[in-house]
């Protein structure tokens, strides 16, 4: 009985990745990349152009997709903008949808086998480059997302310019501060009433120092004035002003919404394919 359930569950999920391949938009792929660091092989979404097969000597800047608490490597692509296919021929772009799991995209302290920082900044990145024709350069590669993926673009690109070299945020949880018993964040980080340090570590806003002229990356961000994270992305715009750190901000009626995030990133796709063509 034992052996029949593995194969059942087994055979549900072969069929569940079937459906999902049949169902992506045209020009993109499931892909498994693997994760030494947490010693498995994690899902992702690549959308590449419609003409990428014709040219072998073609290279391609690289945007990096990141989903919101409870979406996975689909939800780009099926969900928020099923379009991405018509978007990856328009910029000349291929795009990367990894699968973050609930992890808000750090190394969790208090989780050891979660290690989606170290993913999605090292290993992901080797594998796509090593796989896809990418033009290898921070300087034509970005990343962003929305909500928890917003943090995560921001995280990522402001601890690793070197490999991001153009970063944005929509809706992003900038501090989480605010919203210590939300989103499965205890798991990763302890309790904020017994680790407030490790709290104030691993939020976005208290990042900016790493900044300087020398590793600055493009920086766009994005946020609703009816976002329940509005103001947590109205304080981190003001202190970047303060410390005179360059970035678009971009705040108008919205909420916490795909329909939200669908616009939004065609504003974010325009701010960095300006930059991608300054290379």
């Amino acid at each position: 009985m034992k052996i029949a359930k593995i194969i059942f569950f087994a055979l549900a999920a072969l069929l569940a990745a079937i459906s999902t391949a049949q169902n992506l938009p045209p020009n993109a792929e499931l892909v498994e990349a693997p994760s030494a660091s947490m010693g498995k092989k994690i899902g992702a979404v690549v959308v590449v152009p419609k003409n990428y097969g014709e040219d072998a000597n073609a290279r391609y800047p690289a945007v990096y997709l990141l989903h919101g608490f409870g979406g996975d490597h689909t939800t780009w692509a099926l969900k928020t903008k099923p379009n991405l296919h018509e978007l990856a021929s328009e910029l000349g772009v291929i795009f990367v949808c990894p699968d973050g799991s609930t992890s808000w995209y750090w190394d969790a302290p208090k989780n050891p086998a979660s290690r989606y920082e170290t993913f999605v900044s090292k290993e992901l990145v080797e594998f796509i480059d090593k796989n896809y024709r990418t033009i290898p350069s921070a300087k034509c590669r970005a990343i962003t997302g929305f909500s928890m993926g917003g943090h995560g673009g921001l995280w990522l690109g402001l601890r690793h310019p070197d490999v991001f070299g153009l970063c944005g945020s929509m809706s992003g949880g900038v501090d989480i501060r605010p919203f210590p018993l939300n989103w499965k964040m205890q798991e990763s980080l302890g309790s904020y009433a017994d680790n407030e340090g490790v709290w104030d570590r691993h939020t976005v806003i208290n990042q900016l120092h790493r900044l300087n002229a020398k590793n600055m990356p493009a920086i766009i961000i994005d946020c609703g004035t009816s976002d329940f994270f509005y103001e947590v992305n109205e304080a981190l715009h003001k202190k970047m002003l303060y410390m005179r750190i360059p970035h678009e901000y971009v705040s108008r009626p919205g909420s916490h919404t795909h329909e939200y995030w669908r616009n939004a990133i065609d504003f974010q796709l325009e701010f960095f394919r300006k930059r991608f063509q300054r290379q």
